[in-house]
């Protein structure tokens, strides 16, 4: 039925979204901006440019250098502590007979970080990051290129996402979305199969 499975990273198979949140809160705190996890969640999914236009659009005269190295600080000392897996991500990883791939909006340096120090890199036969691509998620192109690098058709992809700007960026490039929310509510619009996780989702799409 699919030819390929894609991955995001952040929320979807590695628990990164809610030290995000945490540590971004302290981080805005840092440089005298209060906010609350509902201004976090709109960051959620997007590249560092997409969040930098919410940030200085919402809080005109932000230190927008100092809040990034405040935060990068903070988030970076919390996976100092160890990287946990999303509920499931480790089976179905290795369940999966299809070729895999990952999708993110982090940069190519930040993503291999936290496959190596998650231990699932060696799952994936491409990578396609932040770094690899013109237009990130929402647009289509992470996903269109990762279908690409595999010579496969993207409406054969099954994609898991955690956000709904991953979600949207899979369903414009015509892959079947399997969407396992994480910190941010949705309403799974653009998700064919809206799970509690990540092994129920798979049943939900017939892959186990």
């Amino acid at each position: 039925m699919f030819d390929a499975v894609f991955f995001d990273l952040d929320g979807t198979l590695v628990d990164t979204e809610r030290l995000a949140v945490v540590t971004g809160i302290r981080a805005f705190a840092d440089v005298g901006h209060a906010v609350d996890e509902g201004f976090m969640h709109r960051l959620v999914g997007k590249a560092e440019p997409q969040a930098a236009e919410i940030i200085r659009s919402s809080l005109p005269g932000i230190d927008l250098a100092a809040f990034h190295a405040a935060w990068r600080l903070a988030f970076d000392g919390g996976l100092d502590n160890g990287l946990d897996l999303k509920a499931g991500a480790a089976e179905l990883l290795e369940m999966l007979d299809h070729p895999l791939g990952l999708v993110t909006s982090t940069g190519r340096q930040g993503a291999h970080h936290k496959l190596g120090l998650a231990g699932i890199a060696h799952h994936f036969r491409t990578v396609v990051t932040f770094d690899d691509v013109r237009h990130p998620k929402p647009a289509p192109e992470p996903y269109l290129l990762a279908a690409e690098r595999l010579g496969v058709d993207p409406a054969r992809c099954l994609v898991f996402e955690d956000s709904d700007v991953g979600a949207e960026a899979a369903h414009l490039a015509g892959c079947v979305v399997v969407q396992v929310p994480d910190v941010a509510p949705t309403d799974g619009r653009y998700a064919r199969h809206l799970a509690a996780d990540l092994l129920a989702g798979a049943r939900a799409a017939g892959v186990i």
